[in-house]
């Protein structure tokens, strides 16, 4: 059986972040997935995964059709999927499961998992990711920006917010307005794109303060420019709060520098250093430079795992 021939899950809650990363490493590998979407009534909702009580009765008329036939390959991501995925393997062991993210339990009771060098995770079935694994890759932006009237040099500007660790206030937002607009002035083009999470209020303060001429500015209406502006971009300017676009920029190659938010967390916090170290991303303080690294992209490696994962059960069944 060739790899494209596999049939594969994506069972997830639905969460874009963690739905998109599944479906990342089924891209790496060349196959198509079926989305699987959980959702769970009470109480499976709140004990699973720690109680692995799972039947039938626990889902909700809104979760995708998961019976039988069950796929050669599961990738899952978010708590309320492993209940699930470990039924599936339980009652049919041919299943390959594959965790992302760590699932706060054993390991060994999934055929791989995959963890960012910040969560705890460890063992023989474990691999560990320097970055979040996504659906970005060269080829796939390419060309995407060829429509965008905008001059070199240029930068894309990830715009985020709140999160459970950071807090994108708005004296951090104002100064942050006020060093693009000087860099605008200074003549390099800006393509900034906003996302959910940015207040209104901190939409507001960027474009009474971005009034150069040499600006795109997406705050959500019409065709999202994203993949356009990463593209197009010269660099690469993102609010530390995004470990995806962060993870996603790292792919494409381009000088990278990280607006610095008030906050953080342990885990982030290792991330962020880890990155520093080794030499991908630089903190945004207003002034860009050029920088040389070598593209890095977990999800090729985690997808070239699974494939020899996949071998040698074919040749043990």
């Amino acid at each position: 059986m060739d790899d494209k021939d596999l049939n594969c899950w994506v069972i997830t809650e639905g969460m874009a972040g963690t739905e998109n990363q599944c479906i990342g490493v089924a891209n790496a590998i060349g196959i198509t997935p079926e989305i699987k979407r959980i959702s769970l009534k009470q109480p499976w909702k709140t004990i699973t995964p720690y109680i692995r009580i799972l039947d039938k009765y626990s889902l909700t008329n809104n979760s995708s059709d998961l019976l039988p036939p069950y796929p050669d390959l599961i990738l899952s991501s978010g708590r309320k999927s492993i209940a699930t995925t470990l039924r599936i393997k339980q009652e049919n062991p041919d299943t390959i499961i594959v965790n992302i993210q760590d699932p706060r339990i054993n390991p060994n009771l999934f055929d791989l998992v995959i963890v960012p060098k910040h969560d705890p995770a460890r063992g023989k079935n474990v691999i560990v990711t320097d970055i979040g694994l996504h659906k970005v890759t060269p080829e796939l932006i390419a060309g995407k920006g060829q429509k965008l009237n905008i001059s070199s040099p240029s930068a894309a500007v990830l715009i985020g917010g709140d999160s459970k660790a950071f807090k994108f206030t708005e004296e951090i937002c104002l100064n942050t307005a006020k060093q693009l607009n000087k860099l605008a002035n200074s003549g390099v083009s800006l393509m900034i794109t906003t996302s959910r999470r940015t207040s209104q209020n901190n939409i507001e303060i960027l474009k009474a303060n971005l009034t150069a001429n040499n600006i795109l500015f997406w705050d959500g209406n019409g065709e999202n420019p994203y993949f356009a502006y990463l593209d197009k971009a010269d660099y690469i300017i993102i609010t530390e709060d995004s470990v995806s676009m962060i993870s996603e920029a790292i792919a494409i190659g381009k000088p990278i520098f990280i607006i610095r938010l008030e906050g953080g967390a342990k885990r982030l916090n290792s991330f962020h250093a880890n990155l520093k170290n080794k030499n991908l991303v630089k903190d945004f303080e207003g002034k860009l430079e050029k920088y040389i690294y070598t593209p890095l992209n977990d999800t090729i490696m985690v997808a070239n795992e699974i494939k020899k994962l996949m071998k040698e059960y074919r040749k043990n069944v």
